[in-house]
């Protein structure tokens, strides 16, 4: 069983191809937030393409979204997905799974929540940096960014057989990988 994470697409539309294609197989793919637009202080991405992006995931059933601090009502409206949640609890493989973009509070205040909910890993975006660590007993994630990595290669992450991943969208390696 596979669960796949997504991160500030930022309507990078062949960036998202190519990170559902190495995602294909999850049962099911968290979206992090910020999916369509680039966002006051990004460059428009190259790939930018976001009236092709909502012909994608408009149909697709088997993506959660949290909204990102780019995400508007407009963007719900023509994905015809809930954008509202900033956040929301995933059961996945009997773990627990909180996700949330992650520009309103600490990485301190996350895990506590996380805690509070009886949520096993904490998964945020926002920053556009990988990030796949263990801190007081919850596992912290970030994918990283599909789009505008900012630390490198462009990123998503795989939760599969007990093992979290990042994966560079680009050439497929593991950047990262933990053991749960």
């Amino acid at each position: 069983m596979k669960l796949g994470f997504i991160s500030d697409t930022h309507g990078g539309y062949e960036d998202l191809v190519q990170a559902l294609n190495l995602l294909g197989g999850s049962e099911q793919i968290c979206h992090l937030g910020d999916v369509l637009y680039h966002g006051p202080r990004n460059d428009i991405p190259e790939t930018y393409n976001p009236k092709k992006i909502i012909e994608i995931l408009k149909d697709r059933t088997d993506i959660v979204y949290v909204r990102g601090n780019c995400d508007a009502d407009v963007d719900e409206t023509v994905l015809e997905h809930d954008l509202s949640n900033k956040s929301r609890v995933v059961t996945f493989d009997n773990i627990k799974f909180y996700l949330v973009h992650g520009y309103e509070e600490t990485e301190g205040e996350r895990i506590q929540e996380a805690k509070k909910l009886g949520c096993r890993v904490v998964v945020s975006g926002h920053t556009h940096v990988k990030v796949l660590k263990e801190k007081d007993g919850v596992i912290v994630l970030n994918p990283g960014s599909t789009t505008i990595p900012k630390d490198g290669a462009k990123s998503i992450a795989l939760y599969e057989n007990g093992k979290i991943i990042i994966l560079n969208l680009d050439n497929h390696s593991v950047i990262e990988s933990l053991k749960l």
